[in-house]
């Protein structure tokens, strides 16, 4: 079993088990959120609630899948550019990793 599945086991049993208290969070935060912000943007914090209280939801009455499948390969990010300092698998051995600094390398 690897790190993702055991991760999903624990936060599908932490949402079996303490369901309703997450749903209080979810709403608390956008009361804060609204306080704080003087409802200017309550549209948005309401669909934000409703669209995380809706999750947690699917989640705990399909027992832990809601959000995709399972199923579905992972497919690698896309090849970024020769030297991407955000990429190092794409550095070219010997160019400095950072370029504006040419002691890296």
């Amino acid at each position: 079993m690897g790190f993702l599945d055991k991760a999903k086991d624990k936060l599908t049993k932490v949402v079996d088990e303490h369901g309703d208290k997450i749903t209080q969070g979810i709403d608390k935060a956008g009361q804060v959120v609204n306080e704080r912000t003087g409802g200017k943007h309550a549209d948005k914090v309401e669909k934000a609630t409703g669209k995380a209280r809706e999750t947690l939801d699917q989640h705990r009455s399909t027992g832990g899948t809601a959000g995709g499948t399972d199923d579905a390969p992972a497919t690698p990010p896309p090849a970024g550019p020769a030297g991407d300092p955000l990429r190092p698998e794409t550095q070219q051995p010997g160019l400095p990793t950072d370029p504006t600094n040419p002691a890296t390398g």
